[in-house]
């Protein structure tokens, strides 16, 4: 390994070729479920590895590098790499032993952190394919000599992303695009100390933009330790989470498997926990979200409304307003755009969070940005107290002519992230793109958030006068017509017409 530049390239293509050893017994929708756990599993037996030398080359004493205190990270007798490496025969069962050991012996911070694989499956997973991947593994040094944590984490970034690509469809339920991830963390703008929460946290990836937000300013981001948190249901995913954070340097964090919307998880005595900065990508119109149980939520959620059990949108959005600090509480969220213009159970919500004045900023982003959700989504951004020139008002703008098209999804640009993110801070009217709209005239349209009713696109350049289009038109169909009569005329002499 030479620059950081190559280690990552190296890194790179090494994780995405273990993919392709699984390749076949495995469909590529659950490769994240055998190699996050894999690679985790290496990189802290190789840390271990380290502390270990480290201590016997400073102090020659042996015992000691094997005393508790000397390791971040507990590995029991017999369940480091090399002792699954060696086994000969049941390597499913050996890896999977030593992968559950190494959880309880770190029941604070690991426990279920290596997910629900069936590493034992040898229908799925023969001993000789695990034994190649393991192979494959120990070909590269992941300690911390070798491999920063930055390194790494950009590299199980690169994975988490390769990923979400191969299965497209599937992946809405981890993988938020990054571009908009950073968007929505630039407009709350969290800083050092601030406490930061994801509802629906998928791998992660919301929290450690937040992280890298803080750092970029400068700012201390050990002071986040211990204050970021999030939630997510699937089992695998939320292991994924962890160790990304894990792997990303983050030392002290909250990540909890759950139900937010039925059970969450953070609290403040009998209270849901209020934080700094909430923000998420829920799933999109989720049915059967637990309607049953918000007709009486012991949290105060349902208190602009009841929303419709055929979609958990504004169920999301009230978790997640109950979620916020008083004073410094804001919040953003991905939604369907639909959310902004439903009528029924949702109108009437919608109606009364613009009410309370909590909606701060409303962005139609482009169609396809997100992975299986061709249709357009939009952010919102509120806020507990907006500033006085926000008061009463809502920035509403209209993104979506901002991406780049590409072959099976659409793509927001850093620059395009730039310039929405312009408008927001600027909030002031922009031309063909967004404008400050007062609640009066919110009120005066329903309280629809439709941005086609405040925003409108501009007229495009290359729309010919309305006699010109239909003389157009005209010499269109008459060609047409001759075109039809020739193919006729060919067909019937060749005897393919009678």
């Amino acid at each position: 390994m030479n620059t950081p530049g190559t280690d990552l390239k190296r890194l790179e293509n090494h994780l995405w070729e273990s993919a392709n050893i699984l390749r076949g017994p495995v469909d590529a929708a659950d490769f994240k479920t055998y190699i996050f756990p894999l690679l985790f599993f290496k990189r802290i037996c190789d840390v271990w590895d380290e502390e270990y030398q480290e201590i016997v080359d400073e102090t020659g004493d042996e015992q000691l590098a094997w005393f508790p205190e000397s390791h971040r990270f507990q590995i029991p007798e017999d369940c480091h790499w090399n002792d699954v490496r060696s086994t000969a025969m049941n390597v499913g069962s050996a890896l999977q032993r030593a992968m559950r050991e190494i959880e309880r012996a770190n029941p604070d911070t690991l426990y279920g952190v290596f997910g629900d694989a069936q590493w034992s499956n040898k229908e799925r997973l023969s001993d000789a394919l695990i034994k190649d991947l393991i192979e494959h593994f120990s070909k590269i040094p992941l300690g911390n000599a070798n491999v920063n944590s930055d390194v790494l984490g950009d590299a199980y970034e690169y994975l988490i992303k390769k990923f979400a690509d191969a299965t497209n469809k599937k992946a809405g339920e981890f993988y938020t695009p990054r571009s908009v991830v950073r968007l929505m963390v630039e407009m709350l703008d969290p800083h050092e100390g601030e406490t930061i929460y994801d509802p629906a946290c998928g791998t992660g990836g919301m929290l450690l933009a937040a992280v890298e937000h803080v750092r970029e300013r400068r700012g201390n981001v050990r002071l986040l330790w211990g204050k970021l948190f999030g939630q997510e249901k699937n089992l695998t995913t939320s292991s994924i989470a962890r160790m990304n954070l894990l792997l990303h340097g983050v030392e002290d964090f909250q990540i909890v498997r759950g139900d937010t919307l039925r059970n969450p998880a953070f609290f403040d005595g009998d209270a849901l926990a209020t934080f700094d900065c909430v923000i998420a990508n829920p799933p999109f119109s989720l049915k059967k979200w637990g309607e049953e149980l918000w007709t009486n939520d012991p949290f105060g959620r349902n208190f602009a409304g009841l929303p419709p059990s055929s979609s958990g949108d504004f169920a999301w959005v009230q978790h997640m307003v109950q979620s916020m600090a008083e004073v410094s509480g804001r919040m953003a969220v991905v939604l369907p755009q639909g959310a902004l213009f439903r009528a029924g159970a949702e109108g009437r919500i919608r109606q009364r969070l613009l009410e309370m004045d909590l909606v701060e900023a409303v962005i139609g982003l482009a169609p396809n940005l997100f992975y299986g959700a061709g249709l357009a989504a939009c952010i919102l951004v509120l806020r507990k107290r907006k500033s006085a020139k926000h008061k009463k008002k809502v920035l509403i703008a209209d993104a979506s002519r901002l991406f780049r098209r590409g072959r099976a999804q659409n793509y927001l640009q850093p620059e395009h992230a730039a310039e929405i993110l312009g408008w927001y801070r600027g909030f002031v009217d922009v031309q063909d793109a967004a404008r400050v709209v007062s609640l009066d005239e919110i009120k005066a349209e329903d309280w629809t958030l439709n941005i086609s009713r405040y925003v409108l696109p501009p007229l495009q350049e290359d729309i010919p006068p309305l006699p010109d289009a239909i003389a157009a038109f005209k010499d269109a169909l008459t060609r047409c017509r001759e075109a039809e009569e020739r193919l006729a005329q060919v067909m019937t002499e060749g005897g393919w017409l009678k």
